[in-house]
């Protein structure tokens, strides 16, 4: 996967067009290779019968058209005559009959093959996407959220028509080709030598034009996906992009980017134009000039006139079904592009993963956990340490607040407690067992979460809570947003519970969507509790009423209590201040303002009187 370097206006630097709409040259875009398409081979062998089927009705296809010649020859050769009048009822009854034939296989090979791209695109999606949700986060700091949708969605349109409606071409083209060179052949051996000298001409382009189309297709697909991302990052943060009146310049840039992935689809487009118009061009010319020879041969009694007749429309049939591998080449070509993106997210590996023998956890969890000499730097921010050296205990049921300045490490300790991150040295345990040993999902099903940056999904009430343990039922979810103090909210909405509540949430207030929150983490009742800034979008009498519900909730449960407002962690069992990634000092809120330094300094600054 490419790792994008971010310029400070937030964009990769690379392909979206600046306003003056310039763009990457496409010349130096990486050309694909076909072998990108056999990473789709073991999503197409899952169904061997459908693909049996298929290519029986192509087969049967393939060989009624051929048969067409066979009787015309004859009709010529002997039917136009008062003593074979009888031949003729018999010769369109047969074509009659191959003509059912074609037409049944013909409509099951369609349907075969193109139950056979849906279903490979279907597959092929719920892969990629299933392996997205694995990856660790680094990976999606790295890339953006819009390029990842483009991938899942336009790469896979590409390659569906490719398994689809141009395999179908393909595979009946291939056939006719074949068939129809052998029985050139059969009818007429020396014809179809000089046919042969015509084939290096009609190969030249395809190879030449073939690595151009590659590459522009490449090209093209990177150009939406920019775009695709430009316009999802916009439109997420719309809010902001009309409180600064940036919707001008914004239209105008994604109006630059679609310019330029249009140009680049233009430049394909005019590629493979060209290649099919060669193509067609010499081989129809050469078949023209075998025939102006073959007719003299007919003539001189060499072959007779349905001879010839024959093997102009196997002529015909190849050379049309050559031309057609031409047009369909292009569209392997941009499948190939395609392929090979989405091979590129299928061989990010994840940076946290579950070790080959996994360490199981104590069950029942006590919620233990240990931070050892534990030094950790992002791995986007270079050898600035986010922790150094933390050494931490927290007993199992106790509630221990995290407090420091912005920048002091805060967030960090959760996130390698969850095992979003592994440290670059010490040991995180929980029960004693570090946790690099074990496998995140199985840690993570003992936490509950409730982050600082909210997220609803678009999707009913009821389904947001049950987020946090999806057998729950009704009653539960109603006690748990009961516990949160958000049923009365709830029940005012028009439906209810089974309101919609729009995507990210946009029907609710920031201190609903934190309650919706909170009652996802209470339903999960999970031994060890994370809360980031858990209250810090209520108004205060719902913060009052949500810390007193969180304060139950908190009994017999190991808590970690990250928070800017220190108001909210007074009654903590433990307060450890944070700085610099290091701990400058621990103890009861009480104790901490007594001995002064950082905390007592952050205390007088939020609340000047209460801290007296």
């Amino acid at each position: 996967m490419r790792k994008r370097r971010q310029n400070g206006d937030g964009s990769d630097g690379r392909r979206v067009p600046d306003e003056a709409g310039e763009g990457t040259d496409p010349a130096q875009s990486r050309r694909p290779r076909l072998k990108p398409l056999a990473r789709l081979l073991p999503f197409l062998l899952r169904y061997r019968g459908h693909l049996a089927c298929a290519l029986v009705s192509l087969v049967i296809a393939a060989g009624a058209t051929l048969a067409i010649p066979l009787a015309v020859r004859r009709m010529i050769d002997f039917g136009f005559s008062a003593d074979n009048a009888a031949l003729i009822h018999q010769y369109f009854a047969t074509l009659l009959g191959v003509a059912v034939v074609l037409a049944l296989a013909s409509a099951a090979r369609l349907y075969f093959v193109s139950w056979l791209g849906e279903r490979v695109v279907a597959d092929l999606r719920i892969a990629v996407f299933d392996h997205l949700t694995r990856l660790s986060l680094p990976f999606f700091e790295a890339t953006r959220s819009g390029e990842l949708m483009s991938r899942l969605t336009a790469d896979t349109t590409q390659i569906k028509a490719a398994f689809g409606a141009s395999a179908s071409i393909a595979l009946r083209n291939l056939v006719m080709f074949v068939g129809a060179a052998v029985m050139m052949a059969v009818t007429s051996p020396w014809l179809s030598a000089l046919v042969l000298i015509a084939i290096p001409f009609i190969v030249l382009p395809l190879v030449l034009f073939g690595r151009r189309v590659r590459g522009l297709s490449r090209f093209a697909q990177d150009m939406l996906a920019d775009s695709a991302a430009f316009a999802a990052e916009r439109l997420g943060a719309v809010r902001v992009l009309q409180a600064f009146t940036e919707e001008r310049r914004a239209s105008g840039t994604f109006a630059a980017a679609t310019e330029a992935a249009f140009s680049a689809a233009r430049q394909r487009t005019g590629a493979r134009a060209v290649l099919t118009a060669c193509v067609i061009l010499i081989t129809f010319g050469s078949i023209i000039g075998v025939l102006w020879y073959g007719a003299y041969a007919v003539l001189a009694g060499r072959m007779t006139g349905g001879a010839l007749s024959q093997f102009v429309l196997y002529a015909a049939f190849a050379a049309g079904a050559l031309g057609q591998l031409s047009q369909v080449w292009g569209e392997v070509q941009a499948a190939a592009g395609a392929a090979e993106r989405l091979g590129e997210l299928m061989d990010a590996r994840p940076e946290i993963a579950v070790p080959a023998a996994p360490l199981p956890l104590p069950d029942p969890l006590r919620g233990e956990i240990g931070f050892e000499d534990v030094h950790f730097s992002y791995p986007s921010r270079g050898t600035d340490r986010a922790l150094e050296g933390l050494s931490l205990s927290v007993a199992p049921g106790e509630t221990v607040a995290i407090v420091g300045p912005s920048g002091a490490g805060k967030s960090t300790v959760l996130n390698l407690i969850l095992r979003f991150y592994d440290p670059q040295s010490g040991r995180v345990l929980i029960d004693g067992v570090d946790i690099a040993r074990t496998d995140p999902e199985m840690l993570r099903r003992h936490m509950a979460l409730v982050p600082q940056e909210t997220m609803i999904f678009s999707a009913s009430i009821a389904e947001n809570i049950r987020y946090g343990r999806p057998e729950a039922g009704e009653e539960e979810v109603r006690a748990a947003a009961r516990a949160a103090n958000a049923d009365g909210f709830i029940e005012a909405m028009p439906e209810g519970y089974g309101t919609l509540v729009g995507e990210r949430g946009a029907m609710l207030s920031g201190g609903q969507q934190q309650r919706i929150a909170i009652a996802r983490a209470i339903l999960r009742d999970a031994p060890i509790l994370l809360l980031d800034e858990a209250t810090s979008a209520l108004d205060a009498e719902s913060e009052t009423l949500v810390q007193a519900a969180l304060e139950r909730l908190m009994r017999g449960r190991t808590t970690l209590v990250i928070a800017h407002r220190l108001a909210t962690v007074r009654n903590a069992d433990r307060i450890v201040v944070l700085d610099h990634g290091q701990i400058a000092a621990e103890g009861r809120h009480e104790e901490l303002m007594a001995r002064g330094g950082l905390y007592a300094r952050l205390a007088r600054l939020q609340f000047m009187d209460e801290a007296v």
